[in-house]
Parts: C-alpha cells; structure tokens; sequence
C-alpha cells in the first residue's frame, strides 16, 4: 500500500480505520512508541465523536474546545496533532483545526521540578532497599540525559566502549557515556551475569520499558519522602539538561546532546524555577518605596496606622489647598 493511497475507502468499521491507519503510521516510518500515542489519541477522539456521523469542521472545532477545557495547551495539541493527522489520512483534511497558541514559559514550575539533593534521596533509598537494578537506572538516566526509550541501547558492549547510538524516528546519534558510569555498569552487568547486550532487562530477558520504569519510581517516591509529582523518568533527563546548563551555559551544545533539532525545544529544560526568576526581579532594585521603610512594620496594625495617617494628612492638605483657593491667602 502507498501512503499516497492508504487513506482512500476506510469509512467503514472503526477498527478497520484504525488499523489501516497504523499501518500507515508504520510505512512512514513512525516509531513505535509515536504509534501508541497517535492511536490512543485518535480512539478518545472517534469516542467523542461516535454517533455525530461524518466528520464536519464545527464539530472537530467542538472537541478541541472540549480539550482546551479537560488538558494542559501541551497535551492537548498533541492529542489535535494526532487528530489532524488521522483527518488528513481519511480524505478530511478540511477538518483539520489550528493548534493552540502556546506563550513560551519564563520559568518552571518548582513543585514539579526535581531537585538534585531529591534525586539523591532516590539513590540512596533504592541502595538501600537493595533495589540494585533500579538504583543504576536512575543513575544512567540521569548521568547521561537520555530518553527512556533509549536505555535499551545502554549494552555492555556500549559500556565498554563509553557510547553508543541511539536510534529514533528514522535518526542516529552518538550517546556519550561517562567513564565513571561505565565502570559500574560493567561490574552490575557481570554481577547479574550479562556477557553482551542491553543491561537493563527484565525477568523474561526483553528491555525495561517506560511503565516498567515508572511504576518502580512511583513506589521508591513514597519511600524517599519525594513528591510523586516530580518523580518520573524524563524528569531525570530535565535535571540532567538543567545541571549542564547551569555549569555550561551552551544551549546550542545542550540541544545537540539531547538530541534536538529545534533549540526552542531545548529550552524548556533551561527555564529557571520561579524563585530564581524572583530573586533575579528583586535583584534590579527598581522599587522606589512609599513608605519609609527603615523601620518596617511589625504587624498589619501598625501597617494599617502608617496608612491611617497618610491619609490624614492628605486630607489635611486637601482642606489647606481648598481654603487657599477660597480665601486667596495660605
């Protein structure tokens, strides 16, 4: 099947446009994990949109607006991404609907930002509840600054040779590993018995994959008293992104590490916490007070007795102004 014809005679059973549009996904050579996510995306749409009949711009319009109210601006463009997609591929592309506008952030969220003294309490908790295989997972996510996705390609054979490729979406590139990582990695591959291949597998000998992963997070979380907010595992990438930013301060190298085409991406991970940016406003010292300050306020009376008086005395040359123009003398 081409892709130039995948699209035609699919209004039939949903099922059946649901497959042939995966099969569609897989000859443009989507990676997987893009798959899963476009298919869950377009099963919650044809949900909404069951019993409406054909496709009609008003009503693709009515469920980005039911996103707009439901999903962070984020997730709901990529839910109308994969939607988008899907329309185009059934011969609807006239229902196709702008993405949200989307204002870049000035700084991050901190409650949901981990910080390094928190990613050492996830360390030190699986060390010492003997979690070994999460403790060096966490511990290479974080070292190196890849995507869950791309543990499968952290092998012994990797380890030895301090990097490895990575492979996504029809791209390569070169993950560099530390050497330090690299030496413990080879004596946890060998204290489990792993002569060659990835190192981080499960008990049936297949890679780790992100539930696996995220499921184990959430419970060491509740163990290292870390908020389960700010624990998953691209957030180990973030910290790792925003440590080498703080030292390096090259964007440009960070994105090339991360393996990002547009730097605009790479700056979500460079966004300082908002107390940083705060501290940085209080910094410029442009506020000019009102009040005189040198002996500030211990309580919101004696705030309110200042306030009290200034308008006292306001009102004092109010009456000395008013009598001025009255009488013609001061």
């Amino acid at each position: 099947m081409s892709l130039k014809n995948a699209g035609k005679n699919v209004f039939g059973k949903e099922d059946g446009a649901l497959e042939a549009f995966r099969r569609y996904l897989e000859l443009d050579e989507k990676s997987e994990a893009t798959i899963r996510k476009y298919m869950h995306d377009v099963k919650v749409f044809l949900t909404f949109q069951k019993g409406k009949g054909s496709f009609r711009k008003e009503q693709i319009i009515g469920y980005k607006n039911w996103l707009g109210e439901r999903y962070a601006v984020r997730s709901a463009n990529s839910m109308l991404t994969a939607v988008n997609q899907f329309l185009k591929f059934v011969g609807a592309g006239e229902c196709c609907v702008k993405l949200f506008k989307l204002q870049y952030q000035t700084f991050c969220d901190q409650r949901k930002e981990l910080g390094r003294e928190e990613y050492r309490r996830l360390l030190e908790t699986a060390r010492r509840k003997k979690q070994i295989r999460l403790y060096f997972l966490i511990l290479t996510l974080c070292a190196t600054g890849i995507r869950i996705s791309e543990l499968q390609y952290i092998t012994v054979e990797a380890a030895m040779s301090g990097n490895t490729i990575a492979k996504n979406k029809g791209k390569s590139r070169v993950i560099l590993i530390p050497q330090k990582l690299c030496d413990v990695l080879l004596d946890y591959a060998a204290w489990i018995g792993i002569s060659h291949g990835p190192i981080f597998i499960t008990r049936g000998g297949r890679p780790v994959d992100r539930s696996n992963v995220w499921r184990a997070m959430q419970k060491l979380c509740r163990e290292a008293g870390v908020p389960e907010e700010k624990v998953y595992p691209h957030n180990l990438r973030h910290l790792f992104a925003s440590t080498f930013y703080e030292k390096e301060k090259d964007i440009l190298h960070l994105a090339d590490i991360l393996g990002h085409k547009n730097v605009n991406t790479t700056r979500i991970y460079t966004l300082a916490t908002g107390e940083v940016h705060r501290a940085q406003i209080e910094s410029l010292n442009l506020f000019v007070p009102v009040l005189n300050t040198e002996q500030p306020s211990r309580n919101k009376k004696q705030r309110n007795n200042k306030i009290c008086c200034l308008r006292t005395k306001k009102e004092q040359h109010n009456n000395k102004l008013c009598c001025f123009f009255r009488c013609g003398h001061d």
